[in-house]
Formats: structure tokens, C-alpha cells, sequence
């Protein structure tokens, strides 16, 4: 019997957009079905291999891009949020691939639901990409996301403190105003993807957020404080409001973690909609 470890692998090994989801939802099946063996007996790459596009280029060489009015600001974002995504199928493979051994089945069983549900964020945004006249791989990209994994690689806690719980948190303040952007522009559509991948991604935090704790109570530490040490240490960018408190409240990221390392931030009143007005359905 294949290994879950060296399933992981190979979908995280697979550079083509198209056949990484492929893959990514066949190991998912595979290990939900009882198909695959819990065994790591391959290890992960560094980074995992890219196509020839999109092109990557540092952060701070990236075009700017505009705000949802125009066509071509529409599909810049939908760009930048499927790359997010192809990116965060590998996060979630990895996470199994690297430290799934020192934990029980339910956090494979976790992780790989991650890794399935990147992978359908990824396609219907890419697919709603096609539709507009563009495609993923159109526009440049850059590689942030797997330089926080990199620098996490050897402890799961700073893994989950720095990319469920700051980088993909992050997604869950800057999505509502960029639905409000595209259905200001009148592309509905769009922002009606974004509503179905913004109630994953608070689910895809809560696992973080669950993890995390259950690593700091072995440990024998406060989850809060951890926290804060693993952001001060692994984390080199600056956390600003404003942040969607209802959201990061309904993944279990409550203010006492991120309250005192923001900037500026001094339990603001609540900026985005509720999950009793449907944000989150």
C-alpha cells in the first residue's frame, strides 16, 4: 500500500497547475477511503518544483494593481487570489508530508480536507479566470507564502503560528471589502466565488488555530503568548488593522493573540460584516 507520506510528496512534487489539483484531491480520496498507509517515508521538498509560469518576481517587484473597477484590475486580483490558492494546496501537503508522523490521524484527516478544498478554490478561480479572457499563469506571481513555509519547516507550532494564523488569517480581513469591490463593479459572479472560498478559509483557520493550541498544551505553554513569540520570531512583516474581528473570532484567533503585537489597533469597532448577516454562509 502507497504511503500517505509519499502521496504528499508527489502532488507537492507535481508543477503543473491542472495536475496539481488532480492530484491533491486524488490523495485526499486516497487517504479518506483508507487507500494509503500512515507512513512518512519520503521527505518533502524545499520548495516545491513551478512551472515556467506565472513568472515569479520578489514582492516589491510585483505590478500594482487596481481596485475591481476595471476588467483588467478584476483579473489581476482574481490572479493574485488563485496563485494564493495553487500555493496553498502545497501549504496544506506539506503539512502533512513534514509533520504529520508526530501526530495523530486527525491531523492528516484535517490537513488533507485543507489540501482538497485549496485545490476546488483553486480551479473554480481559475476556471471564473477563463471566463473573463485570461487564464492563471497570465499574470506574474510571487512566492511569499512558501518563504514563511521555508522558514518554518522545522516546527510545526511556528508553521501554524505564522501561516494559518497570520498569512491566511490575513485573507479573512482582506476578502469582504474585495467582494464589496467586485460587486461595485457589477461582477457578481466573482464575488460570489469569493463569499464560498471565504467560509472555507475560516474553517481552514479554525484548523490552525485548533492545532496550535494542542501543541502548546503538550508543551505546557500559554497559546496567546507562544504565539506572540513565534509571530516576533518567524514573522517579519507588520500586523496593521483593520482586522475582521467576527471572522478571526469565529476561527478561534480571538483579539488576545493579535491585540498586542498590531500596530495601531485598540479593539477598533467592528468594520465588516457579521456571520449573522450571512458573511460567513
Amino acid at each position: 500500500m502507497l504511503s500517505l507520506g509519499a502521496a504528499a510528496c508527489a502532488a507537492l512534487s507535481t508543477p503543473d497547475p491542472a495536475a496539481k489539483v488532480k492530484a491533491a484531491r486524488a490523495v485526499a480520496r486516497d487517504w479518506r477511503c483508507g487507500r494509503l498507509d500512515w507512513r512518512f517515508d519520503a521527505a518533502p521538498p524545499d520548495r516545491p518544483p513551478r512551472g515556467e509560469h506565472p513568472l515569479l518576481l520578489p514582492p516589491g517587484r510585483m505590478p500594482r494593481r487596481g481596485r475591481g473597477g476595471t476588467l483588467a484590475s478584476r483579473i489581476a486580483l482574481l490572479h493574485a487570489l488563485a496563485h494564493i490558492e495553487y500555493v496553498a494546496i502545497d501549504l496544506a501537503l506539506d503539512m502533512v508530508a513534514r509533520f504529520g508522523a508526530g501526530f495523530p490521524h486527525a491531523f492528516a484527516d484535517d490537513w488533507m480536507k485543507v489540501a482538497a478544498d485549496e485545490a476546488m478554490h483553486f480551479a473554480i478561480l481559475d476556471r471564473r479566470l477563463r471566463a473573463l479572457g485570461s487564464h492563471y499563469g497570465a499574470l506574474p506571481a510571487h512566492d511569499g507564502l512558501w518563504d514563511a513555509a521555508a522558514a518554518t519547516a522545522h516546527d510545526p507550532a511556528a508553521r501554524l503560528a505564522v501561516v494559518p494564523m497570520v498569512l491566511e488569517a490575513r485573507g479573512l480581513d482582506a476578502t469582504p471589502p474585495t467582494i464589496a469591490r467586485f460587486e461595485a463593479a457589477g461582477d457578481a459572479p466573482s464575488a460570489r466565488l469569493l463569499r464560498r472560498i471565504l467560509a472555507d478559509e475560516v474553517a481552514h483557520v479554525a484548523t490552525g488555530v485548533r492545532w496550535f493550541r494542542c501543541i502548546c498544551e503538550i508543551r505546557s505553554e500559554s497559546a496567546p503568548t507562544a504565539w506572540k513569540r513565534l509571530v516576533e520570531s518567524y514573522f517579519s512583516g507588520v500586523l496593521r488593522p483593520p482586522f475582521n474581528d467576527s471572522a478571526r473570532a469565529a476561527a478561534g484567533l480571538t483579539c488576545e493573540f493579535y491585540a498586542a503585537v498590531a500596530q495601531g489597533y485598540a479593539g477598533a469597532p467592528e468594520k465588516f460584516p457579521s456571520s449573522r448577516e450571512g458573511q460567513f454562509r
